[in-house]
């Protein structure tokens, strides 16, 4: 097991420029391990960074420590058993993940799904979207020295994770898309107590941005650091809300839609994209917080559209061996954390010839060697906790 901040044995092995500083004092450059495990990394993510004194000259991500060939794993399991496989790289937005390869298959096999299927996908993404923001809402202001935060922000995911449990009987991984729908019909009154549990976390949010909106401390650790320009974001595949804090109005569910997202995001509707300009520590908070408010007013939309539906089916009768048409076909859904995208390859069999996934952490942290060099050691956690990742969706 790594050590977290521990000087690497290269450090007197390896070439260094050592040189006299201000007053004649002999400095040399000092590697230094971040990790893999570290409070500010979500898991086995490992920084090597160069300091010189205190400033960061350069900083490489090294991944790879949770990787366990999902691709791969794909292409030996039939469509039904690969969907218990993809919610599982980034396990904050597990719902979302399973949507991409449900969307790929019934693309390919030319599958209408049923309206109250589509509305309630969509309802249940936007969820899955609140989990994912309330926990780094938490985590965030925890990783900067702030605690209460994170107990605000688990109360409110649970009004949420108790009505999704009661739908799905799963708290993390869901397992509840089914290629031409869902699972099952939803539990009788769930749509109520969803209306309650969503009004209950809009009320309670006030508890969350009374402690991070304007507090001088946390604005002290994050307005103008870690700024991340729209070249970079363009240039290293950044997305999300990372990216749209950096100014890139860029959001799939209004400028590629899927299920009921053109409704939604249509002129009138509750839909729109959060965004800022600052591209700092604090822009990107902002847009997290505020982005739980438009899934909340997203969710309503949906509840009020299922309370209005007819009763009707929420799938669609399969084959007991499903097979998908050759072909190949990309989904890229908004994921909570940035595009999720799958290249689905067939070759007309039961199981994918390739099913390549494009996951949104890979990209948002590879930005990390552009944004670190030239911060102090002591903004490093504050810049890390703030681009929202998850290893496993990084390590895949």
């Amino acid at each position: 097991m790594g050590q977290t901040g521990t000087v690497t044995s290269d450090t007197r092995h390896r070439a260094l420029d050592v040189g006299v500083g201000a007053g004649g004092l002999a400095t040399a450059d000092m590697v230094l391990n971040i990790g893999p495990q570290h409070p500010a990394t979500h898991g086995v993510l490992r920084l090597r960074i160069v300091l010189d004194g205190e400033r960061i000259v350069s900083a490489d991500p090294v991944i790879g420590y949770m990787h366990r060939g999902a691709e791969k794993l794909f292409e030996v399991r039939d469509y039904r058993q690969i969907i218990v496989l993809a919610n599982r790289h980034d396990w904050l937005s597990a719902f979302s993940n399973e949507l991409g390869v449900v969307l790929a298959v019934e693309h390919m096999l030319g599958m209408e799904i049923p309206e109250r299927a589509t509305w309630t996908r969509t309802l249940l993404a936007e969820l899955n979207r609140v989990l994912s923001h309330l926990m780094f809402l938490g985590s965030y202001p925890l990783e900067l020295g702030a605690i209460t935060p994170m107990f605000y922000a688990f109360r409110e995911r649970e009004d949420i994770q108790a009505v999704l449990e009661e739908a799905s009987g799963g708290r993390l991984h869901y397992m509840f898309n089914r290629v031409g729908g869902l699972k099952e019909d939803l539990p009788a009154g769930w749509l109520g107590r969803v209306r309650a549990a969503v009004a209950q976390v809009r009320t309670k949010m006030t508890d969350i941005e009374s402690m991070l909106v304007g507090n001088p401390i946390l604005q002290a650790r994050t307005i103008g650091v870690g700024v991340l320009s729209p070249e970079l974001v363009h240039a290293y595949g950044v997305s999300g809300p990372i990216a749209r804090a950096s100014g890139v109005d860029v959001d799939l569910r209004r400028d590629a839609p899927y299920l009921a997202y053109e409704e939604l995001f249509a002129p009138g509707g509750p839909g729109r994209v959060v965004t800022r300009t600052a591209g700092d520590s604090l822009a990107r908070l902002e847009v997290l917080l505020e982005q739980v408010h438009v899934s909340l007013d997203l969710a309503d939309a949906c509840l009020d559209r299922l309370a209005s539906l007819p009763p009707g089916p929420v799938n669609q009768r399969l084959p007991k061996v499903l097979k998908v048409p050759e072909g190949e076909h990309y989904v890229a859904t908004e994921n909570p954390l940035g595009f999720n995208g799958y290249f689905l390859v067939s070759r007309g069999e039961k199981t994918p010839w390739r099913l390549k996934l494009r996951s949104a952490s890979f990209s948002n942290v590879q930005v990390l060697r552009e944004m670190l060099p030239g911060c102090l050691v002591a903004d490093m956690v504050s810049v890390l906790g703030s681009m929202f990742f998850v290893v496993g969706d990084v390590d895949k």
